[in-house]
């Protein structure tokens, strides 16, 4: 057992997986145990007594931005040894999308792989916004700089699309996918086809789209079908959202329609006579110990206008002992004890083998 002497010159045990994640909003930003902890310990909802505490929020922001380091959130246990840690890289998500931002975030990332790397973690599992393709290709960026490292970097975008999966009713033959050549679409769809599920994939770009579906076995490639517009899924009934969907585009989809996502942030639910699929997440193993606060938010209401309103605020809430897909992923990783990278683009032979470990550990669907 590996110990660390902190600040406070205590012995420390070293954790064994850590999730790194970042600052969603300046609400959300509130909700963390160090801030209050009996409302850290219930899923997301706005609190007037939040309000006023909103500028001081956005005054942390520009200190962090200014001058912070990657920080510790939460901790957790599994199997009575296994000491599992959240820590934050201190930047906002509207950060992620500003071009100048972008090396001063891939460098707190990397600093945080590579003090993790120096203390002995076994698994960093990098949240959303950390692993975007555009940002540092999956978390491939800090593999290739630095092959010598002895944690190991996943994405968790194995166990994302298997939830996601999952969730498709069994009796889909047809599926309308958006975002459908990025990392997680493109798994999804060579799965679906081996299944003999037929997509129709959203894109403009027919030189990406050909790309994926010659990765397809030969007899597989006719279930991928391009489309360009949302009028294309009026009949289909199974949507997987992976790119931002407007209220208009939306409404090409049939009444009874199933809206499954696995965009960030999640899409506002316009559509009283659709169902909107939860946030792509699973619950943990049920000998967690330790863990008093939550991530994330289960699911959207059904009032349109709190979704108008609020759905930026709320959206991302969990119920306790729930965590993000990504974030399960690497404790699947950790407990298998497997020794790969798992970064870049998805293995869509280890969907199964992913999710299959994941269920055999204990961790469920919510």
């Amino acid at each position: 057992m590996k110990f660390i002497l902190s600040f406070e010159g205590k012995n420390r045990k070293v954790p064994d997986f850590v999730f790194l994640a970042h600052v969603v909003d300046m609400m959300q930003a509130m909700h963390v145990p160090f801030m209050f902890r009996s409302f850290s310990s219930h899923p997301f909802s706005i609190m007037p007594f939040l309000i006023p505490f909103w500028p001081f929020s956005f005054l942390v922001m520009l200190i962090m931005w200014a001058k912070s380091k990657t920080f510790l959130i939460s901790f957790y246990n599994l199997r009575n040894r296994l000491l599992l840690q959240t820590w934050a890289v201190p930047r906002f998500g509207f950060q992620y999308f500003l071009p100048f931002a972008k090396e001063g975030i891939n460098n707190q990332i990397e600093e945080a792989i590579l003090r993790a790397d120096r203390l002995g973690v076994k698994v960093v599992s990098l949240a959303a916004l950390n692993k975007n393709e555009a940002l540092n290709g999956g978390g491939t960026l800090f593999v290739n700089k630095h092959p010598n490292l002895k944690v190991r970097v996943v994405h968790g975008n194995t166990l994302t699309a298997a939830v996601i999966l999952k969730e498709i009713p069994q009796e889909a033959e047809e599926v309308f996918l958006t975002g459908a050549t990025s990392k997680l679409g493109r798994a999804i769809a060579l799965y679906l086809a081996r299944r003999r599920v037929r997509v129709l994939m959203l894109t403009l770009s027919t030189e990406r789209f050909e790309k994926i579906q010659k990765e397809a076995p030969k007899d597989c490639q006719k279930f991928l079908v391009q489309v360009t517009k949302y009028k294309a899924a009026k009949e289909c009934k199974t949507w997987i959202i992976g790119k931002w969907t407007t209220a208009f585009e939306q409404y090409w989809a049939p009444s009874g329609t199933s809206f499954l996502q696995f965009v960030v942030p999640p899409i506002i639910p316009f559509r009283r006579d659709c169902t909107y699929g939860k946030l792509v997440a699973m619950k943990l193993p049920d000998d967690v110990e330790g863990l008093g606060s939550c991530e994330k938010r289960d699911k959207f209401r059904n009032d349109l206008f709190f979704a108008l309103v609020f759905f930026v605020l709320e959206q991302y809430q969990l119920q306790r002992g729930a965590v993000h897909a990504c974030h399960a992923g690497g404790v699947v990783h950790l407990l298998e004890g497997w020794s790969h990278h798992e970064v870049g683009a998805i293995d869509v032979d280890q969907i199964d083998v992913v999710w299959n470990a994941a269920i055999k550990h204990g961790l469920k669907l919510l």
